[in-house]
């Protein structure tokens, strides 16, 4: 296990009623209701803000992997992140597909970058070997 050595931020939620709840952030910026993937529920899932958070890092770690090459990123960059949330043996796992829009990149520096960011992400280090993760150029 990596420890830290200098906190950066720290991100503060508190959540009540689990998947029929609400959670909001410390400071008030995050204030959402939470449902059930599937339900007729009025909220997000933790399998969505998963996928909005991971998308926004791989990006930022796409960017970081740019700036290292000297590979000016397309404004139209894009990741469509899918969370699969599924059972296998009445056990609960997650598992991820990363679909990368790099348009105008060249396929073997664009597939650079993404294998790049997946080393670097912070969000891909925490997954890694722990689920299955595609990562896809689209």
């Amino acid at each position: 296990m990596t420890r830290i050595d200098q906190v950066i931020y720290t991100g503060k939620t508190r959540t009540t009623g689990g998947r029929e709840g609400a959670s909001r952030s410390s400071d008030g910026r995050l204030d959402i209701q939470l449902s059930s993937p599937g339900s007729a529920g009025r909220g997000t899932n933790p399998e969505q803000l998963l996928a909005a958070g991971w998308s926004a890092c791989f990006i930022g770690a796409i960017g970081l992997a740019a700036a290292q090459k000297k590979v000016k990123l397309p404004a139209d960059l894009a990741v469509d992140t899918e969370i699969d949330l599924g059972a296998t043996d009445g056990a609960y796992f997650l598992q991820a597909r990363l679909n990368v829009s790099l348009p105008g990149v060249d396929p073997e520096v664009a597939r650079a970058l993404v294998e790049t960011a997946h080393q670097t992400c912070p969000y891909s280090k925490a997954t890694r070997g722990n689920i299955d993760v595609q990562l896809n150029l689209v």
